[in-house]
């Protein structure tokens, strides 16, 4: 993928309204400042989210009728759309990940996830135990509220100590890859457990606090 697939009043019913995919539609124009700085992570959101998302752009001058349909009044506006019919938004530039957050109610999950806002709810209701499956070094510099360390390196030979934890375990990572993959082998062995979506970087792309060590 080189570019943003551009959408145009003509391909609008089929490449938004009947996409399969959730949509994160950019209404830009070529004389948008921020749309230029903003390309790259767009860009980069797309091909990060490839098959599960589509990210396409519309420019407001080419294609003016359906910008004037839904009150486009400045650019860049996102809108994002789902089963056909827009269900949130956003105006002005913002980061990639500010991007992402937008899509993120809609994407497709694997079984066990758990998003970071999820997470904050669960562990105000006492509902579930952190397990930070990192290095020892690299927890104790910091890490989630009320996390307990279990290397992912060690797991396999102290699975007695996630079955004698208060509450559901949820285990995270750096990224959420590593922690996701151990949380599916767990599970065929008959142990279920949830995982952070994103790890800890995800943690605090959503504005939530880490513990730090002395």
């Amino acid at each position: 993928m080189s570019s943003l697939l551009a959408v145009t009043d003509r391909t609008f019913e089929k490449e938004v309204l009947m996409s399969e995919l959730p949509v994160l539609l950019e209404f830009s124009a070529e004389w948008c400042g921020p749309c230029k700085q903003m390309a790259p992570d767009l860009l980069a959101l797309a091909r990060e989210l490839e098959g599960k998302a589509k990210v396409v752009t519309l420019d407001i001058d080419k294609s003016p009728m359906i910008p004037r349909q839904m009150g486009v009044q400045s650019v860049p506006t996102f809108v994002v759309f789902h089963g056909g019919r827009p269900v949130g938004g956003k105006v002005g530039g913002m980061r990639r990940a500010e991007l992402r957050a937008l899509l993120e109610p809609f994407l497709p999950r694997a079984e066990g996830a758990i998003r970071p806002e999820e997470l904050v709810q669960l562990l105000k209701a006492g509902r579930v135990s952190l397990v930070d499956t990192r290095e020892a070094p690299v927890f104790k510099r910091a890490h989630l509220p009320a996390a307990i360390n279990l290397p992912l390196e060690e797991i396999a030979t102290r699975l007695a100590e996630l079955h004698m934890l208060p509450a559901t375990p949820v285990l995270y990572c750096r990224a959420g890859d590593r922690s996701k993959e151990l949380a599916a082998k767990l599970a065929e062995q008959g142990l279920p457990v949830a995982y952070l979506e994103g790890g800890v970087l995800g943690w605090e792309a959503s504005g939530q606090a880490l513990e730090r060590g002395d």
